[in-house]
């Protein structure tokens, strides 16, 4: 071992800012174990395709003879009201849920990145106009306002008759409401972080060597304020993942026969007294997402703030 390793405390492999962030990573045990349980449920639902071939199933597929039917060896996790494998559904289902949160996520960090680095780097009226403009946004009731836009009929906007009867409209309608939505909190913490940043010594070298206002964020600040944006991304899978499911739930976000978690609960609900487990497992997997983006968003607010760093 050498000096420098002893000093610092870490082993050689973790000497790189990378190296430490993941050592304090592996230090928070939740975090960790979200992480395998996170891939663990978007592999078996990238998986669900080949799984639904493999076992012969059509997870769409309704058969009345076979409707709530027990877990047995046909049907691992039993059939729902009209007959459809649940286990299949299930892993549809969170194909398409984690798919509407994570784009949604990435969406919402992007205009929020984007709103926040011009906010705290060009200042003044547009640092003002911006900054009203997220205060407005988040002044929204936040449900009511996503079931008004989700009850939108396309077709008064100018979409073709085709588009508006589409399957994917409703998965592209969500993504787009929650995006336009949730920006708020990752426009805040990069104007924030913009304007400690852009007072430090590196930002106004570059500056003074004659970097553009442009070079200089996408350059110099956008990476160093990275760490907020991933955490507040993290952070707020798991709130697109309930928002989701309440839509889908109302009826106002995916729409049968695709699955998602929301509308399988949503099925689930006339038989919550006689068959208990069509509630159970939609609603399990829902908690154990968001639990589990939760406790990622907060390993990685240690990982990436060395002041959080574990002796």
């Amino acid at each position: 071992m050498t000096a420098d390793a002893r000093d610092t405390g870490h082993p050689l492999g973790v000497r790189t800012p990378a190296g430490r962030a993941w050592h304090r990573f592996r230090s928070h045990r939740l975090a960790l174990v979200s992480l395998f349980l996170l891939v663990a449920l978007a592999a078996l639902a990238l998986a669900g395709p080949w799984i639904a071939r493999w076992r012969d199933i059509d997870p769409n597929a309704t058969d009345l003879l076979a409707r709530l039917e027990p877990p047995s060896a046909r049907y691992w996790l039993g059939t729902d009201d009209i007959g459809r494998d649940v286990f299949q559904r299930l892993l549809d289902g969170g194909r398409v849920s984690l798919l509407v949160a994570l784009v949604a996520a990435l969406l919402s960090a992007v205009i929020g990145a984007v709103v926040g680095v011009l906010a705290g780097f060009v200042g003044g009226r547009l640092d003002s106009l911006l900054m009203r403009l997220t205060d407005s946004f988040i002044a929204l009731p936040l449900l009511p306002l996503l079931i008004v836009l989700a009850a939108i009929d396309v077709r008064k906007l100018g979409a073709s008759e085709s588009f508006a009867q589409s399957d994917q409209l409703s998965l592209y309608r969500i993504i787009i409401i929650v995006a336009l939505t949730g920006w708020t909190t990752v426009a805040r913490l990069v104007r924030a972080e913009t304007l400690s940043l852009k007072a430090r010594d590196f930002v106004r070298a570059a500056t003074a060597l004659g970097a553009s206002p442009l070079r200089v964020m996408l350059r110099h600040i956008l990476p160093n304020a990275a760490s907020p944006i991933v955490v507040a991304t993290t952070l707020s899978v798991g709130n697109i993942v309930l928002f989701e499911s309440v839509l889908s739930f109302l009826g106002l976000g995916i729409q049968p026969p695709h699955a998602s978690w929301g509308n399988m609960l949503t099925g689930a609900q006339d038989f919550i007294w006689n068959v208990p487990l069509l509630a159970l497992w939609p609603g399990l997997l829902i908690f154990l997402a968001v639990i589990a983006f939760n406790f990622l968003g907060d390993g990685l607010q240690d990982a990436l703030d060395p002041r959080a760093e574990r002796r």
